[in-house]
């Protein structure tokens, strides 16, 4: 089996996260001589943490200048790594971190790189990835002989590695930075209890923008559908998604939400996220947005068109209903079992 390198940056507590987790469990299914190497400011827990993974060699490249995501200081961490290792094939999960900079490291060594990869397999004694192409409506098997071989595994398509902590020997790399002309001033994130992107939920909830119709009165209900959209996600700790033309009207100062952004959308031009269950609630199951269910393994919607999309055979199930009554219900049940449950 070919030298592998599974590339990782670490958390803000020094650790590991899901994502290089998948990819360590990925690349460790392969066989073979398995060097990890890792990014940030410091990576000896990172390391510890996968010491019985089956690595032979831990590398990093450490400090505080890699505590932060930075096109500059990544590629230099990556491409000391990748020499150090004497990679063949690098395997990096797919964050927005590593998905910006790997494909410049591959070209600064003469070598190719595949994305948004969802299985990595031997076949015929040679590796080969599988992938979709072409807004996920088709999916190719491919393979290469060209070395070195990155490979962006995209997060929730393998099973995080699972082991116990151990004492793993890290060998440091230096890393050749150019001028570092980029500064991290801070960081915004959502007020507590704001974050609707929630990726190991076990349920997706998609609005759409029937939010913003005018209802049965003849009159729009924009405050009432942020509390109970809000309501329902606080309740069941989903994730939230939208349909691009609600995200659009966002993007006009019409936000149902006041926490919707681009980032939520779902579909052809969004995420295609992997949820066990999904519920798209004022949608109407156009194929562009339905394309970013292909993953979702349960698919239920709540639309008054008996004739909708989603009736089409592009859900499990349809309630033909108002969703503003539905979550309003469901909401109430939710908070009627919380007080009998004392949780």
């Amino acid at each position: 089996m070919e030298r592998l390198l599974v590339l990782a940056h670490t958390e803000g507590d020094g650790t590991l996260g899901r994502p290089a987790l998948e990819a360590l469990n990925a690349a460790a299914a392969l066989g073979g001589d398995l060097t990890i190497g890792l990014v940030g400011e410091e990576a000896q827990a990172a390391a510890n943490q996968a010491a019985r993974s089956g690595a032979v060699r831990f590398l990093a490249a450490q400090g505080p200048e890699f505590a932060q995501p930075r096109y500059v200081t990544d590629a230099a961490a990556a491409e000391a790594l990748c020499r150090a290792a004497q990679a063949q094939v690098v395997i990096a999960p797919g964050t927005a971190r590593w998905a910006r900079v790997l494909p410049g490291v591959s070209a600064r060594l003469d070598g190719r790189v595949d994305t948004h990869v969802t299985a990595i397999a031997v076949e015929a004694g040679a590796l080969a990835v599988t992938r979709w192409y072409y807004r996920q409506r088709m999916e190719a098997v491919l393979s290469r002989s060209r070395r070195p071989w990155f490979i962006l595994v995209d997060a929730g398509v393998a099973a995080p590695w699972q082991g116990e902590a151990g004492a793993a020997r890290v060998e440091s790399v230096d890393a050749a930075i150019p001028e570092i002309r980029t500064t991290v001033s801070g960081v915004r994130a959502p007020r507590s209890g704001e974050q609707t992107i929630r990726p190991d939920a076990d349920l997706l909830f998609v609005a759409g923008a029937g939010w913003t119709k005018k209802q049965a009165d003849g009159q729009t209900h924009l405050p009432e559908a942020e509390k109970l959209i809000a309501g329902f996600l606080a309740a069941t700790g989903a994730s939230l998604g939208s349909s691009k033309s609600l995200v659009d009207l966002a993007g006009e100062g019409q936000a149902v939400l006041s926490f919707m952004t681009h980032l939520n959308q779902v579909g052809q031009t969004g995420s295609t996220p992997r949820h066990p269950k999904g519920l798209a609630a004022c949608c109407h199951g156009e194929e562009p947005h339905v394309v970013g269910w292909r993953f979702i393994n349960q698919r239920r919607a709540i639309n008054l068109d008996p004739n909708c999309g989603w009736a089409r055979g592009k859900a499990d199930v349809v309630y033909v209903a108002d969703a503003f009554e539905v979550i309003a219900r469901v909401n109430a049940l939710l908070e009627e079992r919380k007080a009998t449950s004392g949780s």
